[in-house]
This record gives structure tokens, C-alpha cells and sequence, in this order.
């Protein structure tokens, strides 16, 4: 059995972890996707009240998919910048999976940026940082946490499934792109 209670087949195993899942649920602890999910409504509310939901609406496609990308590098630079939109362009998706009607899920990237807001980081939700370097470190991060996720056995929708697939492409045609600036 491995340290984190996980067999080798892959399946979850009684004994530390079984006991810390149960004792969670009997105490009410959140569970950090619960939080996660929490901060996701939350931002729904105050970002994109009744009178952003009609501009967004009456919006190009362009100017969204800007607005997506200035929620997560306001201070990117214009490489980075043109990188993202013509990985949107050529995926379909961004990486927040922001689409005119909401989130399609829960993206490693917004992830980072809840765990930034819940560290009360200064500028939380810039994930792409100044830089392309910060850039590239933040979608590496994105990757591996796609392929290393904190819920591994976690039954997914195929609406769902189908979506993250699509994120993952999303940050590797992203990577790509900025490996070559």
C-alpha cells in the first residue's frame, strides 16, 4: 500500500486516508474541490451580474474571448497575449473554460487562481503573470495538475470528461506556442 492509501491497481485502500475522508464528512469539512466549486459561484455573482450578462451576450466573440484572457493575465505581455487568443481560435476552448453561458468546469487554471485568492496572494487572479516565462510555468502547472488531479477516482460526466479534454489541448497547443516566443 502506498503512503497516501492508494494500491498499486490504482484503487482507494482503507486505513489513513479512509479514516480522514470519513472523519471530514462527520465534521462538515469542506472538501477543497467544495471550496473550489464555492469560489467559482461566488465569482458567477459579483463578476457577471444581470448587466454583464446582457453585454456579454452583445459581445464578438473576440471581445469575450479578451475579456476571459484579462481575467487571467491583466499583465501579460502582447506575446502571451496573441498566443492565447490564437490557441482559442484554433482549440475552441480558453483556458478557464469560460463560455458565454458559464464555466464548462472547474479548470486547473482557476484552481490556481482559487488557491492564490484563498492564500490572499495580491493580484490573484493574473496566473500568466508579467512575463512569457511565468507564463510557461503557469501552464506547465496546469498540465501537471491535469495529469496528477487531487481527486483521481472521480466519476466525471461525459460532458465533463469531454471538456477537460478539451482543456488539455487547450494547454498544449498554449505550451507550444509559448516555447516558441
Amino acid at each position: 500500500m502506498g503512503v497516501n492509501g492508494i494500491g498499486t491497481a490504482g484503487y482507494q485502500m482503507t486505513g489513513y486516508q479512509g479514516g480522514k475522508v470519513q472523519s471530514n464528512v462527520e465534521s462538515g469539512a469542506k472538501s477543497f474541490m467544495e471550496t473550489v466549486a464555492e469560489k467559482s459561484a461566488q465569482d458567477k455573482v459579483t463578476e457577471c451580474g444581470e448587466k454583464d450578462e446582457e453585454e456579454i451576450r452583445r459581445m464578438s466573440e473576440t471581445d469575450f474571448e479578451e475579456r476571459v484572457l484579462q481575467s487571467a493575465g491583466p499583465n501579460a505581455p502582447q506575446s502571451v497575449k496573441d498566443a492565447w487568443m490564437e490557441t482559442v481560435k484554433e482549440v475552441g476552448v480558453n483556458g478557464l473554460g469560460e463560455t458565454r453561458n458559464g464555466r464548462t468546469h472547474i479548470t486547473q487554471m482557476y484552481i490556481q487562481q482559487a488557491i492564490a485568492n484563498y492564500y490572499g496572494l495580491l493580484h490573484s487572479n493574473d496566473i500568466l503573470g508579467n512575463s512569457v516565462e511565468s507564463a510557461i510555468r503557469a501552464t506547465q502547472k496546469a498540465l501537471y495538475d491535469f495529469d496528477h488531479p487531487l481527486e483521481p477516482g472521480k466519476v466525471r460526466s461525459m460532458e465533463e470528461q469531454q471538456a477537460r479534454m478539451k482543456e488539455r489541448e487547450f494547454y498544449t497547443v498554449f505550451l507550444e506556442k509559448l516555447k516558441g516566443l
